[in-house]
């Protein structure tokens, strides 16, 4: 770990000195609460931190310190059904921490490490048993856990294991996240979760024109504006006019096997419905309750603005990530607007030259990598 200190506090942006041997979007923990936070720039002698969380407080001088490595989410069995804030902390598990209010530099495990999941061995290309000996590459199912009654997740070797080998590999039986069930010929462990950067794509083997309609479950939609498997869509309109509404027909109906929410700057009662409505919702392909299958993230506009530049990287992450299980995934994002506009605020903060109102020039460029990384795909373990 680097150590620096606190040289200037700009809201939600923390200057820094002593930090020059770190790398761009390194994570670090600011100041005595220890708030999560990211670098974003790095000048001599300074470094430009932005902070996932509320500093109000904060004083010049206070510790920082660099963890040496990108923010990254935690993959694996306990995501669906679960609301997370824009850096992956549970919130039913921090309400039941610390109340109704989110505390700075709560710390909350985004997946249950105690909860004991079922693991069934699977099959390699030769549909002989996953087994000591067996050759592994990057993205090859090792076996599934029953996740919901909706989801069969898929354990798999994570993209950047480099052996070609197990030298064990425990079998069938019950684990936690954080048990290791194989390890590589290079002493590499892979547990039932992984950890992945936010902001980098998930690789795959080669991307597919899309072919394959959407079903929506709204006729209006399917027939004047038609979507498709593996496209992107936007929901232009002003305040009021039904942007959110028709986001949350389409979650609640739409013919994919999962489903990412990102409320991403919304109101918080917007939120609210969804929380209070699917649940009830009852998925007429199972019977059994809509949330089964659906993963949400809550940045609304009273919680940190920095995190919810953050947020949609979080939701898109998770959605190639059941991709590479063989999931059609919908991802909503609920609104790149103020995703843009908390880019806008950050960027003022950072005294760069603003574009067209007072958005920073590199807006174009981040929402066409974001919607980029939506597609069809063939996975590395060829699915």
């Amino acid at each position: 770990m680097i150590e620096g200190k606190i040289a200037r506090i700009s809201g939600p942006i923390v200057y820094a000195e002593g930090l020059d041997q770190c790398g761009l979007y390194d994570v670090v923990d600011v100041g005595e609460k220890e708030l999560i936070g990211e670098i974003i720039r790095q000048d001599k002698g300074h470094a430009t931190i932005q902070v996932y969380e509320e500093d109000t407080g904060m004083r010049v001088g206070e510790k920082i310190v660099c963890r040496q490595r990108p923010l990254s989410l935690r993959l694996g069995p306990g995501l669906v059904g679960t609301i997370y804030d824009g850096i992956q902390r549970p919130l039913k598990t921090m309400a039941e921490n610390s109340g109704a209010f989110l505390l700075p530099g709560e710390r909350t495990e985004p997946l249950d490490t105690k909860k004991v999941w079922h693991f069934e061995a699977g099959a390699d290309a030769s549909g002989a048993p996953v087994a000591a000996g067996t050759a592994v590459t990057p993205g090859m199912p090792l076996g599934t856990v029953k996740e919901t009654e909706s989801i069969l997740h898929t354990v798999m070797v994570p993209p950047y294991i480099r052996g070609q080998k197990l030298k064990s590999f425990r079998g069938s039986g019950d684990y936690t996240v954080d048990d290791v069930i194989a390890v590589t010929e290079f002493d590499e462990e892979i547990c039932l979760a992984q950890y992945w950067p936010v902001r980098q794509p998930r690789p795959y083997a080669d991307k597919l024109e899309v072919s394959e309609p959407l079903v929506t479950g709204l006729r209006v939609v399917d027939v004047f504006f038609p979507l498709s498997k593996g496209g992107t869509a936007a929901i232009p309109g002003g305040f009021g006019t039904g942007k959110t509404m028709t986001q949350h027909a389409v979650a609640k109906w739409c013919d994919a096997d999962l489903i990412v929410y990102i409320g991403c700057g919304e109101r918080g009662n917007e939120m609210t419905e969804v929380l209070t409505e699917f649940p009830e919702i009852i998925d007429p392909r199972t019977g059994r309750s809509i949330m089964e299958r659906t993963i949400l993230i809550a940045n609304t506009s009273n919680m940190p603005v920095a995190a919810r530049e953050v947020s949609l990287y979080s939701g898109i992450t998770l959605a190639e990530y059941y991709r590479d299980m063989g999931m059609a995934v919908a991802i909503m994002a609920d609104s790149t607007s103020r995703w843009a506009e908390a880019l806008r605020e950050l960027s003022g903060r950072m005294e760069e030259m603003p574009a067209e109102e007072g958005f920073p020039a590199y807006l174009p460029t981040r929402l066409a990598s974001f919607y980029e990384r939506a597609g069809r795909i063939t996975a590395l373990c060829g699915r």
